[in-house]
């Protein structure tokens, strides 16, 4: 087992055990366990070993999916495989997986692949992920909403985001992908990126962004607001232009909004953003420090 792999289960044992793994986590924990436990009786069965080992594993098992109770029992039977070595093979190389979707609701989320690699969703954004990976590469796909990617290294196995038309491949880096409509733009923080259409490909590297509408894909500088994972940690903002921060905020809660005086972009304001806050406590903050009003209405903000 690599250490990213055992890195990534150990991950997922805590929060199960702290009652912190969401569905999906728990999911993914028991799929891993189920194919591991089969894989190493079967390999240990055909090297004639003794099967005392599995006598004990066994008693931790339960049925699969009877109730919550059970991932601990799954999380303690992974324990137990670890301490006697019977995960030998990477994740990445299982031949065969079942698709896990992620979806989020009015707040941001993230999760924590078994490769080592974090995935920041922001609100209201659906992504599929394998419960193992390939033997080729890491595919996974963001159907909806917006991400930031933290992609752990493994240049033997590329990690690929299908996102639409749009394929974003690496091998360990950090970006944004954004989808609205039927356009997304993709921003690099650290590290290169290869972003490929259905007749196009482009590399970019730190502070670029790709950016597909229509049937075309064109590179472009990043806005400084976008590029570091603001998912993440709180956010400072001085003297910055409204239109940048509502830029900013579109992307960071999936939203929309209507100015209905351009004029009104060109307001500055410095701002402190929480990153766990909600929407509304931002909305309220602006409208204390510009007077300007704001009105939500389901995924768009009138302004003005």
């Amino acid at each position: 087992m690599t250490k990213k792999t055992k890195h990534s289960l150990e991950y997922l044992i805590e929060k199960s055990l702290q009652k912190k793994a969401t569905k999906a986590e728990i999911d993914l924990l028991d799929n891993f366990m189920v194919s591991e436990y089969e894989k190493a009786k079967w390999d240990v069965a055909k090297m004639g070993h003794l099967v005392s080992g599995f006598n004990k594993i066994e008693k931790h098992i339960v049925q699969k999916r009877i109730s919550r109770y059970r991932s601990y029992g799954i999380a303690a039977s992974i324990v137990v495989l670890l301490s006697l070595g019977l995960l030998v093979q990477p994740v990445v190389m299982a031949n065969s997986s079942e698709m896990i979707t992620f979806k989020t609701g009015k707040i941001s989320d993230s999760i924590h692949l078994v490769d080592g690699s974090m995935i920041y969703l922001a609100a209201n954004s659906v992504f599929e992920y394998p419960d193992h990976f390939g033997e080729k590469e890491r595919n996974v796909k963001l159907v909806k909403g917006k991400a930031f990617f933290e992609i752990a290294k493994d240049r033997q196995h590329p990690f690929v985001i299908s996102s639409g038309v749009i394929k974003t491949k690496v091998v360990g880096t950090s970006f944004h992908i954004q989808m609205s409509g039927n356009s997304c733009n993709i921003i690099v923080v650290t590290g290169k990126v290869k972003v490929s259409s259905h007749h196009q490909s482009l590399d970019l590297v730190p502070n670029e962004e790709a950016l597909f509408e229509g049937d075309d894909l064109i590179k472009r500088k990043a806005s400084k607001l976008l590029v570091f994972n603001w998912y993440n940690q709180d956010i400072e903002l001085k003297n910055v232009k409204l239109n940048e921060v509502l830029e900013l905020l579109e992307s960071k809660y999936s939203i929309s909004f209507d100015v209905k005086n351009d004029n009104l972009m060109n307001t500055s304001l410095t701002l402190f953003i929480e990153k766990n806050a909600a929407l509304e406590n931002i909305l309220k903050q602006m409208h204390y420090i510009t007077n300007l009003k704001f009105k939500k209405n389901d995924s768009t903000v009138t302004v003005n």
